[in-house]
């Protein structure tokens, strides 16, 4: 039985020229988990509010949304805010009060339900969860991951029929992300929860859902089951979203091969298995030289944000070369933001040296340390946004380095050619999807031209055709021997494109290497070809990789 049915919808912003949305139709089961993808500014996240009336956007709107046979215009706010739950990408953006135990049940009380029934559905909702351990805890102390989960069980606390996420996992790590993405499957499984979530990492999720939705500019392009969507692309190979995929499909789709499809690690191992020989088990590796000029150097660094608090970094020490692109990845609360803030000089370590071009950076006076030197994008993007346009915005920080107003028009133009946010420049910036954001708040960095850049998680949200773009413009940066640090989550993103790669654990960067020997020592924060090929082929991280291997072992040729 249908529990949600969508009849022709479209939807239009206020004084926006085209549609959000247009002529959307399809209906979700009782019980199914379906994935909702595409790339960033679709439309997944408009449609997933409109879908929940209490946090629709305000726009043009026509056709239906039927919620177990009722239009949902018509369901009462009290039937919607318990039975339709929502999740969103931020995991700071839906924590509202100072505890976990208030927060769990903050939701409960303002529906009037009593005393005893709050204190039951708690204790079963902490124990399902395991956060006993933090239950009394303050909501400022959690981890991301810990946030999102407290949401998850805030939401699951009011029992609903329907759960709707908005890239929930985007500001997770790998490890944080699986943990929260196996919670899911068993609610789905276990309670016969129906789930409808927007991703756009698909590595771990579309093996475990029962359908895929792709928008692509607003319209339905494809609906069906996660094996048939795989396919789709195995005959669009050159669609934007076919890397994508997770992994074993990716390499599928690279070869020729009767076999079925392969969705997930074990599947792929099979795959490998079942269809090709390990002849030749490694592909030559390319040597790394970087330049001998260190732009950015910590010396036995300890911080932590106050007196009576514990350490952040721990006698941390590292060097960034000149012209190199430096990832760094690890846990949430490990200290690499903390590390950025550090090398920005947002924040002042008790203890050891910070040397930015070899110079202390406490002796870079007034402005000095960030014109044309060091630019940041932080986490948040909208943390950078103070006007009401991207326009306006980007203008404004143009003169505020000095640029003629010809000069900030012609870099303007060029900056928004190269991100490709020509179209959203008279946006207001929080009217943007994630991704549209993440690019704005990164064109707004490169204004000023910086020669050491600090991105953290600037992935984050994005497609891989924003990804692309991102790396393309590291790529340009370094060869013009910009020094680039990022801190991401995206293994993936940092196998393609680091020269080098550092695990950050306890305070401190615990190992550090180029990206073939890093995550081909790792097995937790290792990409997914990795995993797949793992002792069968040698010094393999990426899918191109593996497939390669697998056509010089007799394996079929590139799908065309």
């Amino acid at each position: 039985m249908a529990l949600l049915e969508i009849k022709d919808l479209s939807f239009t912003y206020p004084e926006a020229t085209t549609n959000a949305l247009e002529n959307i139709s399809f209906s979700v089961n009782e019980g199914e988990f379906c994935i909702l993808c595409g790339e960033s500014g679709c439309g997944k996240t408009t449609l997933l509010k409109l879908l929940k009336k209490q946090i629709a956007p305000y726009g043009d709107i026509s056709g239906e949304i039927i919620y177990n046979g009722k239009n949902a215009d018509l369901l009462s706010d009290r039937l919607s805010a318990s039975e339709i739950g929502f999740i969103m990408q931020n995991p700071e953006n839906q924590v509202v009060t100072d505890t976990v135990w208030h927060e769990l049940c903050f939701g409960l009380e303002n529906l009037g339900v009593p005393t005893d029934v709050i204190r039951r559905r708690v204790a079963e909702t902490v124990n399902f969860f395991g956060i006993n351990d933090w239950f009394y805890k303050k909501t400022s102390e959690l981890s991301g991951g810990q946030k999102q989960l407290l949401n998850l069980a805030s939401v699951l606390v009011m029992q609903p029929k329907l759960l709707l996420l908005d890239e929930p996992t985007a500001q997770l790590d790998p490890v944080a992300a699986s943990d929260f993405l196996n919670i899911l499957q068993n609610l789905n499984k276990e309670l016969g929860l129906t789930v409808i979530i927007a991703e756009h990492n698909l590595e771990e999720i579309l093996s475990i859902s029962d359908k895929v939705l792709l928008l692509n500019g607003g319209k339905l392009e494809f609906s069906g089951d996660p094996r048939a969507f795989a396919e789709y692309f195995r005959k669009n190979p050159s669609h934007t979203l076919a890397r994508a995929q997770p992994a074993a499909a990716r390499i599928y789709c690279m070869l020729q091969s009767g076999d079925v499809c392969p969705l997930n690690i074990k599947e792929g191992r099979r795959f490998l298995s079942e269809n090709f020989r390990n002849d030749v088990d490694v592909l030559p590796q390319r040597s790394y030289d970087h330049s001998p000029e260190k732009t950015v150097e910590l010396k036995n660094v300890w911080f932590r944000y106050e007196k009576n608090l514990p350490d952040i970094l721990k006698d941390a020490s590292f060097s960034v070369f000149k012209g190199e692109h430096f990832c760094i990845l690890g846990g949430n609360g490990t200290g690499k933001t903390t590390t950025i803030g550090i090398i920005a000089g947002l924040l002042k370590p008790y203890c050891g040296k910070v040397l930015i071009n070899g110079k202390p950076a406490e002796k870079y006076r007034g402005n000095s340390l960030y014109y044309k030197n060091i630019a940041v994008l932080p986490q948040n993007p909208e943390l950078l946004f103070l006007h009401k346009t991207v326009a306006e915005d980007l203008e404004k920080s143009a003169a505020a380095f000095g640029l003629s107003a010809a000069d900030t028009n012609k870099k303007i133009g060029e900056i928004s050619e190269l991100l490709h946010i020509e179209n959203i420049l008279g946006c207001h910036p929080y009217d943007l999807s994630g991704g549209e954001q993440q690019k704005a708040a990164l064109a707004k960095v490169l204004i000023s031209e910086p020669s050491i850049l600090l991105l953290d998680e600037p992935t984050k949200a994005l497609d891989v055709g924003g990804k692309k773009v991102i790396a393309d413009i590291i790529k340009t940066m370094t060869d013009s021997s910009v020094t680039v640090i990022t801190v991401t989550h995206d293994v993936d993103f940092a196998a393609e494109n680091a020269d080098r790669c550092g695990l950050f654990f306890d305070g401190a960067i615990v190992s550090e290497n180029t990206p073939t020997e890093f995550f081909d020592q790792n097995s937790f924060y290792t990409t997914a070809a990795n995993r797949i090929a793992r002792g069968y082929f040698k010094k393999a991280i990426l899918c191109e990789e593996v497939a390669a291997l697998c056509k010089l072992n007799g394996g079929g040729e590139q799908n065309s």
